[in-house]
């Protein structure tokens, strides 16, 4: 009975000496050791390309406005003031220009202007180079007086002249057409006092300048005036 009793517990005795767990340390898990050295290799080598090309790619444009934004913002009013520091000469499109709105030192022939004035009349009695008696007209009624252009175009002529004015230079401008001469005598510099945005001036030092010059001549004038 006790032989039997020793059979049967000898087998568990041995297997408990032949557990390995129990004799000896764990195996080293490799497979583990290896996928960490690799993932560490991969990102050693990812994040330095990663800050590479966040420093090289464009911002975004709601971050920090594009260099070009200016292009397409919208222009800046213009002011009186800044117009009066453009104010173009010569024909258009054949015609005398009107007076601009920024400046009451002006009078023209041109109806659409606001300071308008009839065309002058040469006289039926005039003998000569109609051109020529009015540069003359100018140069001995004007100060500072200088031709500055006399050209032909279609039908006519055209004759333009700087003179001295009440706060700097004066332009004169003459269309001779026929027995017609259309004009524009304008300012060349507007005055604005502080501080307000009203130009200075008016046209009536302009209208007495060119009826001088056409009695020099002995050309007509006409005026609203006159027609009373």
């Amino acid at each position: 009975m006790a032989f039997g009793m020793s059979g049967h517990l000898l087998p568990q005795v041995v297997a408990k000496q032949n557990n390995p767990t129990k004799r000896c340390c764990s195996t080293p898990n490799f497979a583990a050791t290896y996928n960490a050295e690799q993932q560490e290799s991969f990102w050693s080598k990812v994040l330095p390309l990663a800050v590479a090309v966040s420093l090289v790619a464009p911002l975004s444009s709601s971050a920090i406005p594009s260099l070009n934004s200016s292009k397409s913002s919208p222009l800046a009013p213009t002011t009186p003031f800044s117009q009066s520091k453009n104010m173009a000469t010569g024909l258009e499109y054949g015609k005398i220009r009107p007076c601009p709105s920024v400046n009451p030192s002006c009078v023209s022939t041109n109806p659409q202007s606001s300071s308008s004035a009839f065309p002058l009349i040469i006289s039926q009695n005039s003998t000569g180079n109609a051109i020529m008696q009015l540069q003359d007209a100018i140069l001995k009624t004007q100060k500072n007086a200088k031709i500055q252009v006399i050209e032909d175009i279609p039908n006519g002529k055209y004759l333009q002249a700087e003179v001295d004015g009440g706060f700097g230079r004066d332009v004169l401008e003459f269309l001779v057409k026929g027995d017609s001469v259309a004009y524009r005598a304008m300012a060349t510099k507007v005055t604005y006092i502080y501080p307000f945005t009203t130009a200075f001036g008016d046209s009536k030092g302009q209208e007495e300048r060119m009826k001088n010059i056409a009695e020099e001549l002995g050309w007509y004038a006409p005026s609203l005036d006159s027609m009373d």
